[in-house]
């Protein structure tokens, strides 16, 4: 009998530490026979289940260009690859042209069969929509690789739930773009060029469909940089949406000030699978969480324009090699946190990305209004 395993649920050690001819699957959806999938792998004794693609592909209710499908998941296939695994597969419905040759497992599926839903439902298109986007990544010794998507998807639904009038989210995404992955065996990247390309195809089809309010939420500090690319293109692309990120959560007028008034850990404390990502995860995913093995790392090397924090301070940016800095994956004080101060953080993250969806409401309702009197060129 096959063992499937949670990947993302591993901790970096133990995802580092597995056999490299363990069959790893990246699942287009989760509606496959999985002993069906074990007899075509030759029943392994364990296969690592890798987090779901929960939409791209035909039938998934929100369909991208298949050529930018396919070199996301060729990035992210290829990055284990790169760690030396030798079995790793996606796991498709048919029909698909994704160009990934031997590493293409095929198998029909009900979910493939049934009439196609809208993702989101066209009744939604007076709201915005939220695009909460993780990863899976190493968050040290002590947290699962999933802790970007678990954070961001709380907030996502959470945010969702209190103004249900206001926004619709889509299922958390749980792939981003880690260019640190090298040093850290078993993190996957989607690479820059084609995360941005197939998230520039999500807000085309969205667009076509007459949403015009987006907001991307990002789990994944490595994420940012891309989606303000993202976002700057689908502006220019698509004149009369209305399309925004910034950087992170918890991190502007009520997120940064929630995270002064608890935290316990000095700057350079909630770098990385640091005291907040932590408190966070030890409120959400207690079972998740090893702090038997926590340890912290804080010796950054840092300069007045450029250190590491939650919030990122000083006027550099770069992106120098992540173990000049930290040993074991991780950059803060996580053996500080408390399960309350994450639930108080991710109350004030939900609060924030309330206000934000309010004043994405209120920039396209007035931007509207302009176009409709002729304001400008738009009168022309």
């Amino acid at each position: 009998m096959t063992d499937f395993f949670a990947y993302e649920t591993l901790t970096w050690p133990d995802a580092a530490a597995l056999p490299r001819s363990t069959p790893l699957i990246l699942p287009l959806g989760d509606d496959y026979d999985w002993p069906r999938v074990a007899q075509a792998l030759d029943n392994p004794p364990q296969v690592g289940r890798l987090p779901a693609l929960p939409f791209g592909w035909r039938g998934s209710g929100l369909t991208v260009d298949e050529s930018k499908l396919g070199a996301l998941v060729a990035n992210l296939l290829e990055s284990l690859c790169e760690d030396g695994f030798a079995r790793v597969y996606a796991l498709t419905p048919p029909e698909l042209k994704l160009g990934l040759g031997a590493a293409s497992l095929v198998q029909r599926t009900d979910a493939f069969d049934r009439p196609t839903l809208f993702l989101p439902d066209d009744a939604a298109r007076d709201k915005v929509v939220l695009i909460p986007i993780g990863h899976t990544e190493q968050h040290g010794r002590h947290l699962p690789l999933s802790t970007d998507t678990e954070i961001i998807n709380a907030i996502a639904q959470a945010t969702a739930v209190r103004i249900p009038d206001q926004a619709v989210t889509l299922p958390a995404f749980p792939y981003g773009v880690s260019t640190h992955r090298s040093a850290f065996a078993g993190t996957l990247n989607c690479g820059g060029r084609a995360f941005e390309d197939f998230w520039l195809a999500v807000i085309d089809g969205l667009a076509v469909r007459g949403f015009d309010r987006f907001y991307f939420m990002s789990g994944h500090g490595g994420n940012c940089s891309f989606l303000v690319t993202v976002v700057k293109y689908a502006g220019e692309r698509h004149r009369r949406i209305f399309c925004a990120t910034t950087w992170l959560h918890t991190s502007g007028h009520l997120g940064a000030p929630a995270i002064a008034r608890h935290r316990v850990s000095a700057r350079g404390g909630m770098g990385h699978a640091g005291e907040l990502e932590t408190a966070m995860l030890l409120h959400l995913r207690p079972d998740l969480c090893r702090m038997d093995r926590v340890i912290d790392e804080t010796d950054f090397i840092t300069t007045p324009n450029y250190y590491m924090d939650w919030i990122e301070g000083g006027a550099l940016v770069a992106n120098p090699p992540w173990e000049d800095d930290s040993i074991t994956g991780a950059y803060g004080a996580g053996s500080t946190a408390t399960a309350e101060h994450g639930r108080l953080w991710l109350e004030a993250a939900v609060a924030e990305k309330c206000d934000h969806v309010a004043e994405i409401h209120e920039q396209q309702r007035r931007r509207e209004e302009r176009r409709q009197n002729g304001w400008g060129g738009w009168g022309a």
